[in-house]
């Protein structure tokens, strides 16, 4: 794989192949947080895209400065409500704790839960409305704290993490089947707040211009020791130009261009450093005791219950780790990406595409997950270029007026779906467990 980036690097940029690998990692880390679901404890979730936009909207909520005209709008609101469902979550445990399961206690907490949706609606209401109308072209929500991004990284585990807490709660008894139908419906309910509530994220109005964890490339092009490091590096190809107007002018290029270059190896660096730290992690808990129980629970429930293995808090344990790191892999695409997007969570890119990582690479196997992730997205990104060469080579007889080949370079950009699905079935028909399958301990 890296073998194929750097070919891209030298057929096409090393800017498009470092964004690529960047992205591979991003999909490695959240084909791991699938993988550990999937592959430890068979636990099916098709909700990854609400997990990774708590991710990115907790880049927002500790990044983005404070708008300090809506807070004193109606931040008052927002906090009363805040309080309200802090207060109803607090009697509602009381409840199931104190009390016996009955009818009696089963009607009274969906009754307090109506109660309190209603109350909370009414006492938000005033306050979204003025929150909402403060200068909405540029703010219209309340902002954040103004934190460093990177932080973004471990709320994102966090919110994530709880949001699984709760779903596991209700969802996990489930049969597997309808499990991942719940974690899909709960994962759209979330993509459609975060859309809708303007209040909070912008909602589709977007938020743009996010803090950065490295520097920016215009500071980058006016720094000394950055244009004396470009230069040093091009020496060989400055050396050959006489002219010093051009030489100077061939060097303001490199410098534009390499500084591209070393912001997104910094973001590298970074991404990296999560996925062997997540890699070290994993492979420790996978071969630990626990790790053997996780997949004893996965092979065989009634056995491991029998044993006097807990499935259900097992079960929701590895649920809460495997969407902790789906959070944190949001937070860091948010991150490199500057800005977020609500309208671009879909299924398609941030549910199945990661199960389809998981499902090529390997299953149980976590560095099965993290090739998946870079094949799986290499190829995604890749197959436009690669399927326009090949039809160009196939049909280089051919005039460029020929309908045939006007008809194939027009659809190019939907071979990547002919491209993945082809992929997908040779290697559910030759590798069925995947590129590098699950080890299986003998002894």
């Amino acid at each position: 794989m890296m073998g194929l980036i750097i070919l891209v690097g030298i057929f096409q940029s090393w800017n498009i192949a470092l964004s690529i690998f960047n992205l591979c990692l991003i999909s490695a880390v959240m084909s791991m947080g699938a993988n550990i679901q999937w592959g430890y404890a068979g636990l099916i979730n098709f909700g990854i895209m609400g997990y990774a936009a708590l991710g990115g909207l907790a880049a927002v909520i500790v990044s983005v400065d404070p708008v300090q005209e809506a807070w004193r709008a109606g931040g008052f609101d927002i906090l009363m409500c805040l309080w309200l469902i802090i207060v109803i979550i607090m009697v509602i445990r009381f409840a199931l704790k104190n009390y016996e399961s009955s009818k009696l206690r089963n009607y009274g907490i969906a009754a307090l839960i109506i109660t309190g949706v209603i109350i909370i609606r009414i006492t938000a209401e005033p306050g979204i409305e003025k929150i909402e109308s403060v200068d909405p072209a540029i703010t219209g929500f309340l902002g954040g704290f103004g934190l460093p991004i990177m932080f973004s990284w471990v709320i994102g585990a966090l919110f994530a993490g709880g949001l699984a807490f709760i779903v596991g709660k209700i969802a996990l008894g489930l049969r597997a089947d309808y499990l991942a139908i719940a974690t899909l419906l709960i994962s759209e309910i979330v993509i459609a707040i975060i859309k809708h509530e303007d209040w909070l994220t912008r909602g589709v109005k977007n938020v743009i211009g996010l803090k950065r964890p490295v520097p920016y490339e215009v500071n980058l092009q006016s720094t000394d020791w950055f244009i004396n490091l470009v230069e040093k590096f091009n020496s060989g190809k400055l050396n050959l130009i006489s002219d010093i107007a051009e030489r100077q002018a061939a060097l303001n290029q490199m410098v534009i261009e390499g500084s591209s270059v070393f912001v997104k190896l910094c973001y590298s660096g970074l991404f990296l450093t999560v996925v062997i730290i997540l890699l070290i992690l994993t492979q420790k808990a996978l071969y630990s005791p626990w790790g053997r129980m996780m997949r004893a629970i996965r092979d065989n429930e009634e056995a491991a219950n029998a044993m006097g293995k807990n499935v259900v808090k097992e079960h929701l344990l590895i649920f809460i780790l495997g969407s902790a790191i789906v959070g944190i892999a949001g937070a860091m695409l948010v991150t490199q990406d500057g800005l977020f997007t609500p309208g671009s969570y879909r299924p398609m890119r941030y549910t199945f595409l990661i199960w389809v990582m998981v499902i090529v690479g390997g299953s149980g196997n976590n560095f099965g997950a993290i090739l998946g992730g870079f094949v799986v997205w290499f190829l995604w990104i890749e197959a436009a270029p690669m399927s326009l060469y090949l039809i160009n080579f196939f049909t280089a007889g051919l005039s460029e007026t020929n309908v045939i080949k006007a008809h194939l370079i027009e659809s190019v950009p939907y071979f990547r779906f002919l491209l993945m699905g082809i992929g997908l079935l040779l290697i559910m028909r030759y590798r069925p467990r995947g590129i590098l399958p699950e080890k299986i301990e003998i002894k």
